[in-house]
């Protein structure tokens, strides 16, 4: 028996524990890789032999992720023509996919002598820009059969899926074109002789003609449909019907379109041009039936036709009490297949919801929240609480596809609905291996998104996933990151689960250039539990990548501010790429800023802070600021000695606070003495005391000025000449006074952090903490602080009690005894 011996290269894993692996989880590592590349280039799965493959790669420059708003229900394999026309396209867009933008079609000159017999005209498929590289593996021939077949449990119809609900009610088949619809086939023959009958006629055939002959090709063998569009012939009858546009019927003009539907006639052919002016003036003299087939055609052809539907939905606005049900749901279909939310339509379609919810198939409803979804369309709490009812209650006879709309528009509308995610946590755990990852990706990301933690979904999605992995675009990595990080859960199987995600993301890194956010979010959902793949890291953290957030449509400085400071302070031995530090004062600036708006104003925070001045001494005992700005919330420091008493740190209301920026220098304790007394106490050198600052006075404090007992009027006069020694220039800054000299003296005490918690920093309706506080509560402890925490179960209900009954709590809990002995 021979022996094979897998050799893996894994990224290099900083944690805080250790990052081990078997090598039963090795080999399974080894065979996602396999999976991943037959994935990315399925045409050279059979060319590999014995001793090596060659491994083309999807070039980076012309990456484009296809989004697949399906994918949610059970696995099944589709055909090879909807696999090789996976991508969807939105109806309302501006422009067209870049595929179909290099698929320019222009009219020929016919010429049937020159032609080949049609059954001999299918084009050679042509290959994109791809990328090559040649990686030496050995593979068997019966591993490369097992790949193929996990492969086609991944592809989905993005077209058909969402029309599912479509099948329920015969009023559809009006209202939507049928691809499956059975239809005689015609001959090779007949089609040539079709073809020839147009070359002869050369552009006098009727518009009847015309149409009869379009439905008929139309009916020609699926696979000699993209020879037929590319005929010259068929040009030819395109030429004629583009002639004849006004004189067709509009029944005839909507089998024209449903012919080109059936050939898949590029979306950018100039036939569809003007079959779009033309349905664009006919649309008062159609009925509502017509306009919702015309909208559906146009969906299947992937045509962006803004201006038809901007018509449609006038026309549907004027109509709107005389919807029916199959109408309603089809209108809302078409809305957010063309991703636009027509204002003036917003309350109509919430009572239209009110008025058909009970009578909805549960495939309706799913498509009612996937429009909603997709169009972005805000939907009032009253109404998604109602769906959220009947879903609840029908959740076991609902398909998966279906239910994963539903918890869309239950996260986007931010709808803590606990019967419906209570009925999840039993419904879904056994239908997880079965559901395709962009599915399983949702309904995570729901969970995580509602800070809602069931251990039963979150365990089932981390045991299917690795088997998966290879499936999972960037985006769909990254979230599963984000959300096992968010909801601070490291399931039973955490290595091979972690690992498999960021092996996963290092295959995708290419794709992060073009969707930085991507990136960012998986790092932090990673950090979130402690764990940091620096070579992820060092790219993240590099310039080229920092200018590419900046193109970014979402704010990413503040992650790359958390992930930064987050590594300097858990990751000492990093070496890799830091963020300038100009970047780190600009961001830090912006989230004070926020936090003296938004946050230290809270009642609750203002509260604490005042009854904590009153208990200590003063203003000088207690400081509301953050500590660390980068964890964006903020904390109540208070420091004590070693016999449990006081410390003041915090003069900010002392005159030697006041910064004088257009000087630059800072006022030390033997300063003030001099300037106060005219002689000078000590000699202590600037370089000492700058020793003495603690890590955590130099990373999150304010300004510090003298003990209440220095505090004094400046007074006129000149400072004697060895006062020079302490002073500190400090270009761009204000005056920082540094901490009192007798603080430096005494024996080390305890750091306080006091966390004036609130529910958003809990899973809901529990006490379990998220990711990134327990991220911030993690370093605190490291840089020296104690954590102590106000739970907001105990000190909410106090802000209603008497003044004495909260002093009395907040003495409790910061002269615990037990807190002395964490000084360390």
């Amino acid at each position: 028996m021979a022996t094979v011996l897998i050799c893996r290269r894994f990224p290099r894993l900083s944690r805080v524990t250790t990052f081990s692996t078997t090598a039963k989880c090795k080999a399974e590592s080894g065979s996602s890789k396999s999976k991943q590349k037959k994935e990315e280039n399925p045409e050279t799965a059979n060319t590999r032999t014995e001793s090596a493959a060659t491994i083309q790669l999807l070039n980076p420059l012309d990456y484009r992720v296809l989004y697949n708003p399906s994918a949610y229900a059970k696995s099944r394999a589709a055909s090879q023509q909807h696999a090789a026309r996976n991508s969807g396209h939105a109806l309302g867009d501006t422009s067209t996919s870049p595929g179909a933008a290099q698929v320019q079609h222009t009219f020929g000159t016919t010429s049937s002598q020159a032609l080949p017999p049609l059954r001999n005209a299918l084009p050679k498929p042509k290959s994109k820009p791809l990328l090559e590289q040649t990686i030496s593996a050995r593979l068997s021939a019966a591993q490369t059969k097992e790949e193929a077949e996990d492969e086609k449990t991944e592809t989905h119809d993005s077209k058909e899926d969402p029309r599912v609900f479509q099948k329920g009610r015969p009023e559809y088949r009006s209202l939507s074109y049928d691809r499956f619809e059975p239809i005689e086939t015609l001959s090779l023959e007949e089609g040539d002789l079709i073809l020839h009958s147009v070359a002869v006629c050369k552009g006098s055939q009727s518009p009847g003609t015309i149409t009869d002959y379009f439905r008929k090709l139309s009916h020609l063998p699926a696979e000699q449909h993209a020879a037929l569009v590319s005929e010259p012939r068929f040009n030819a009858l395109c030429r004629c019907a583009v002639k004849n546009m006004g004189s067709f019927s509009t029944s005839d003009l909507i089998d024209i379109l449903k012919a080109c539907v059936r050939l898949v006639v590029p979306p950018t052919h100039p036939l569809l041009n003007a079959c779009e002016d033309e349905f664009c003036r006919r649309v008062w003299d159609m009925n509502l039936d017509q306009l919702l087939l015309v909208a559906d055609c146009w969906r299947c052809l992937e045509r962006s036709v803004p201006s038809y539907l901007s018509i449609l939905f006038s026309y549907a606005n004027m109509h709107w009490k005389d919807l029916a049900l199959p109408q309603f749901v089809q209108l809302v279909y078409i809305i957010g297949e063309g991703r636009r939310s027509p204002a003036d339509l917003t309350q109509k379609v919430e009572s239209m919801i009110l008025k058909y919810l009970d009578s909805f198939t549960l495939e309706e409803v799913g498509a009612i929240c996937l429009g909603l979804f997709k169009s972005l369309s805000g939907i009032s709490d009253h109404i998604m609480r109602k769906i959220a009812d009947r879903v609840s209650l029908q959740m076991e006879d609902m398909s998966t596809y279906a239910l994963v709309n539903v918890l869309k528009m239950l996260r986007y509308a931010r709808m803590d609905h606990l019967p419906l995610l209570k009925e999840l946590g039993k419904v879904i755990p056994a239908r997880i291996p079965t559901i395709n990852i962009q599915g399983i990706m949702h309904i995570t990301l729901t969970c995580s998104s509602l800070h809602y933690f069931d251990e039963g979904v979150m365990a089932a999605v981390a045991m299917s996933l690795p088997s998966k992995v290879t499936y999972c675009r960037s985006k769909d990595a990254a979230k599963f990151l984000w959300s096992f990080g968010c909801l601070d859960y490291e399931p039973p199987n955490e290595e091979e689960f972690y690992s498999s995600l960021i092996e996963q993301m290092r295959r995708k890194l290419h794709e992060f250039g073009k969707f930085p956010e991507h990136l960012l979010t998986g790092l932090l959902g990673l950090a979130f539990v402690k764990r940091f793949p620096e070579e992820l890291i060092d790219y993240a953290l590099r310039d080229e990548f920092v200018q590419k957030t900046r193109g970014s449509k979402y704010e990413l400085k503040k992650d790359l501010f958390t992930l930064g400071k987050s590594v300097e302070i858990e990751c000492p031995s990093y070496q890799g790429s830091r963020l300038p530090p100009q970047l780190y004062q600009e961001i830090t600036e912006m989230v004070l800023s926020f936090a003296e708006q938004e946050i230290y104003v809270r009642p609750e925070i203002v509260e604490a802070t005042s009854l904590l001045e009153s208990m200590l001494g003063g203003p000088e005992y207690v400081k509301s600021h953050m500590i660390l700005p980068h964890t964006r919330s903020s904390d109540l420091e208070v420091h004590l000695a070693m016999d449990g008493h006081p410390i003041p740190f915090n003069l900010k209301d002392r005159i030697a606070d006041k910064k004088l920026k257009d000087i630059g220098v800072s006022l030390t304790d033997d300063l003030m003495t001099q300037l106060i007394k005219g002689r000078s106490n000590s000699q202590f050198p600037v370089e000492v005391e700058n020793e003495a600052r603690t890590p955590g006075q130099e990373r999150g404090e304010e300004a510090r000025t003298p003990r209440a007992g220095d505090r004094a009027a400046l007074s006129g006069g000149a400072l004697i000449a060895d006062a020079r020694l302490q002073v500190e220039p400090k270009s761009g800054h204000g005056l920082e006074a540094p901490p009192p000299l007798t603080l430096n003296r005494q024996p080390r005490g305890v750091k306080l952090a006091i966390q004036v918690s609130n529910r958003n920093h809990y899973c809901y309706c529990s006490k379990r903490l998220l990711g990134l506080h327990c991220l911030k509560r993690r370093q605190l402890q490291q840089l020296g602080y104690v954590v102590v925490e106000l739970p907001f179960w105990e000190w909410f209900p106090l802000l209603k009690r008497t003044h004495s009954e909260k002093l009395s709590y907040l003495h409790y809990k910061v002269f615990n005894p037990a807190l002395l002995s964490r000084a360390g």
